[in-house]
């Protein structure tokens, strides 16, 4: 079930009245948010709900068994059995395939034959984020952060609409206190959630699917038949693409949750604007961010031990955030170029620290200098990620160097939408917030007015059917 559609407007309005009668039942409360969200996620393939609730069964077992054990060493045993289970449904679901083939091809490189069955296994949507949920809700229950939860609370926590095909990836710690607590529908700023949901929906459905269908997805499909300059702006369009597709998503989730009376964390903070590597993964998918350095990069040994131990960490975590994305070796390189990216800063940064010097001081110049170059690397990652192998990421990158000539595909508005995309991000976030405060500030009537001029404007200017977000197949 799409956000952008009909039948996600229908679902939400039962789904909203459900929340509100229900609210000062807490369990039927619970229950009623459990079924409405197995239909929401039954809606792309009802059998995998099954999934879902093996997840939710799994964390909670693990959980309770880990809380219950005294003695440090059946704690631990309890938490990594539960994490190689829950690693175990994910891996088999989302990696089989790919461990098969290049196990295959390495075998057949030694003369041996097939040693894994070539199986068909359906990728489940958004199960990379509930499995991260339902992990770190594990490990936070082993570090004696959390609490285990009821198991009604758990499975709400894991299944709940807004954020369950792709996120913000929430911790218990951030949503089961809210979960047990009855909500006050007058503390809700039904303005800003209006606000975030009508902007989620125009980047999805205006911007996003625009500069795909006009330059992006050409240029990506058939790169021999493109110039260096449509190269140029498809890679520039991908990067304005996937920032309002999954920025648009991850708003109007946000919005979605604040209608229902919860709190989201932010998911995105300008990234076009970092200026380096390190300071783009504070601002994009700042939840995953947040999990491959909590779950992943810390328990390696984050920033302790000598310059290469650090750097090994940061290769490591950013790898496998490559390969969490998609099973393929173009993920890896992905990954492998925000890793290499970010050791790099480290060990520049380490070396003046080692010789005495101080930071290089920031100028007006060489702030601008390390956003452009920032963004050109994010760019040529996104040409591995958006590739459909190393061929096409390799002949795009060549011909960006030699397919001198004409550039139908780049037309003014294509050049508007992606230079105005991009510039957006500059621009003050006290605007923004002020821009949100007018809005909610008006009488219902006017917000309800502006909301039918935008989704107007929306249903005109957008295509005939929604393609689904980029990030449900993660």
């Amino acid at each position: 079930m799409l956000f952008p559609t009909i039948d996600f407007a229908i679902f939400f309005a039962v789904a909203f009245t459900a929340n509100w009668l229900l609210n000062p039942f807490p369990r039927t409360w619970k229950l009623a948010m459990v079924a409405l969200s197995y239909v929401f996620y039954s809606w792309w393939d009802w059998r995998f709900v099954f999934l879902l609730a093996a997840v939710t069964i799994t964390a909670q077992v693990g959980a309770t068994a880990v809380q219950r054990f005294e003695d440090e060493r059946h704690r631990r045993v309890a938490m990594v059995s539960t994490v190689a289970a829950l690693l175990g449904l994910l891996g088999w679901f989302k990696y089989y395939g790919f461990v098969a083939v290049n196990v295959d091809n390495f075998f057949h490189t030694l003369g041996s034959g097939r040693l894994l069955p070539l199986l068909e296994v359906t990728l489940p949507v958004g199960i990379s984020f509930f499995t991260f949920m339902a992990l770190s809700y594990v490990i936070d229950v082993y570090r004696r952060k959390l609490q285990p939860a009821h198991f009604l609370d758990v499975a709400v926590y894991l299944s709940f609409f807004p954020h369950l095909i792709a996120g913000p990836i929430v911790r218990g710690e951030e949503l089961l206190p809210q979960i047990r607590r009855k909500r006050d529908p007058a503390a809700i700023d039904f303005g800003r959630a209006a606000w975030l949901v009508a902007g989620g929906l125009f980047k999805k459905v205006v911007i996003s699917s625009y500069v795909d269908s006009a330059i992006v997805t050409p240029v990506f499909s058939a790169p021999h038949q493109h110039s260096a300059l449509e190269i140029l702006f498809g890679i520039y369009g991908f990067a304005v693409q996937i920032y309002a597709d999954f920025s648009g998503y991850t708003d109007i989730a946000i919005g979605l949750a604040m209608f229902l009376g919860f709190r989201f964390p932010d998911n995105f903070d300008a990234p076009y604007t970092a200026r380096n590597l390190q300071d783009f993964w504070r601002r994009w998918h700042m939840t995953l961010s947040r999990w491959l350095r909590d779950y992943l990069y810390i328990p390696l040994g984050g920033g302790r031990g000598s310059r290469l131990t650090v750097a090994r960490n940061i290769m490591i975590t950013m790898v496998l955030g490559g390969l969490w994305h998609g099973a393929a070796w173009t993920f890896v390189v992905w990954g492998a170029i925000h890793g290499s990216g970010q050791v790099v800063g480290h060990l520049r940064r380490s070396n003046r620290a080692a010789a005495g010097l101080d930071p290089v001081p920031d100028g007006g110049v060489r702030v601008w200098v390390q956003r452009i170059v920032t963004f050109h690397i994010v760019c040529l990652g996104w040409v591995f990620f958006r590739a459909d192998s190393f061929s096409t990421a390799t002949t795009l990158i060549g011909r960006l160097f030699s397919a001198w000539g004409r550039a139908p595909l780049v037309t003014p508005l294509v050049v508007i939408t992606v230079v105005g995309a991009v510039a957006l991000q500059y621009l003050p976030k006290a605007l923004g917030g002020r821009a949100q405060r007018e809005f909610a500030g008006q009488p219902w009537v006017v917000q309800g007015a502006i909301l039918g001029v935008v989704l107007l404007v929306i249903t005109t200017l957008g295509p005939q059917g929604v393609a689904p977000f980029i990030y449900y197949k993660f």
